[in-house]
């Protein structure tokens, strides 16, 4: 059983950037960082409880959506003969571990049965498995790096290709990727920070009352779990519907023309490479806008995410030690006002 969402304490830009990425996957994903002991693992996995189902291809090994035409090998077979049946299936939240083979990630292709009988038989890997979902990895700042350049393939493609002795698989791919980690421990390759769409710093609560009521509520559901998730069910409820409300408004939330050169003017200002940074901003305001009911992006909602989707973006700067986080506060006084 997972702790649920609802039930976390403070916290408040991871669990919204949680929340972003769920309304709106094109946002890139969510990097995690901070203290040990803050919730990262268990704000990422009471995903799996909050999401509401998702409509698949029955016997479909990577979970297709009968409605979208690009899928797998398999359901397109399936859609030139009799037709497809689905059913509702959760929202795969997957681990990645560190010390993951290659094989487990990506599948693995049978080449005894494919030399020796003619047969692509292909055991379908980690990456699978995620399609649709959640791809979560802990400590992903010491993941090896050739999975990290298989990350970093697959998250642009939104395709696996498995290769071996002449053979070939491919099948969708398309997930969002979670990671957390200690940047004490080692920090993060750029080509695969620059994936994620937000980024967000934990701290360890400093106050009496919240750490108090984090002990509270840990020992409350380790001691009758039934009756936590029971008693918290009701919030939960209310913070899916809002979820599914909010994906429905998020094709017709506008950008004017002004939101957009907010979001050029700050990502000038700090220097951020490439127009990565504008597509993120843009997409998790218009992602927050939704949440929150509005029709349109405003000042208010560039403000709230721009820490978020810009603070792993900025460069070195060797004459300002101030940390990333307070470059971005800055500029948004500069532009915004205070």
């Amino acid at each position: 059983m997972n702790f649920p969402f609802a039930a976390i304490v403070g916290q408040d830009e991871m669990k919204l950037a949680i929340q972003i990425a769920a309304v709106d996957p094109s946002v890139g994903g969510v990097l995690v960082f901070g203290d040990r002991g803050t919730g990262k693992s268990t704000a990422v996995r009471a995903l799996a409880a909050l999401l509401p189902k998702m409509r698949a291809v029955v016997g479909c090994r990577y979970g297709c959506d009968p409605l979208v035409a690009t899928g797998c090998d398999e359901c397109a077979a399936r859609k030139q003969g009799a037709g497809v049946k689905t059913h509702l299936v959760p929202v795969p939240v997957v681990d990645l571990p560190l010390g993951a083979t290659e094989d487990r990630v990506v599948g693995a292709l049978d080449l005894e049965r494919a030399l020796g009988q003619g047969v692509k038989a292909f055991e379908p890997g980690l990456l699978a498995r995620a399609h649709r979902g959640f791809l979560y990895i802990d400590e992903v700042n010491l993941l090896e790096d050739h999975l990290v350049d298989l990350l970093i393939d697959v998250a642009a493609s939104g395709e696996n290709v498995v290769e071996r002795e002449g053979l070939s698989v491919r099948h969708p791919a398309r997930f969002v990727l979670v990671g957390s980690g200690n940047p004490e421990e080692g920090e993060l390759r750029p080509q695969l920070l620059d994936r994620f769409g937000l980024s967000v710093e934990v701290r360890t609560p400093g106050d009496i009352a919240s750490r108090v009521e984090v002990v509270k509520r840990r020992d409350a559901f380790e001691r009758d779990p039934v009756a936590f998730i029971e008693a918290w069910s009701k919030a939960e409820a209310k913070l899916r519907k809002r979820i599914v409300g909010a994906r429905e408004r998020l094709p017709s939330v506008a950008v004017a023309d002004a939101a957009l050169e907010r979001a050029a003017q700050l990502c000038v200002a700090l220097g951020t490479d490439g127009l990565r940074g504008e597509l993120t901003l843009i997409r998790a305001a218009r992602a927050l806008a939704a949440l929150e009911g509005k029709a349109a992006v405003g000042d208010a909602q560039l403000r709230r995410v721009a820490p978020s989707a810009l603070r792993h973006r900025l460069r070195r700067n060797p004459l300002d030690d101030a940390g990333s986080g307070v470059r971005v506060e800055r500029a948004l006084v500069e532009i915004f006002g205070a």
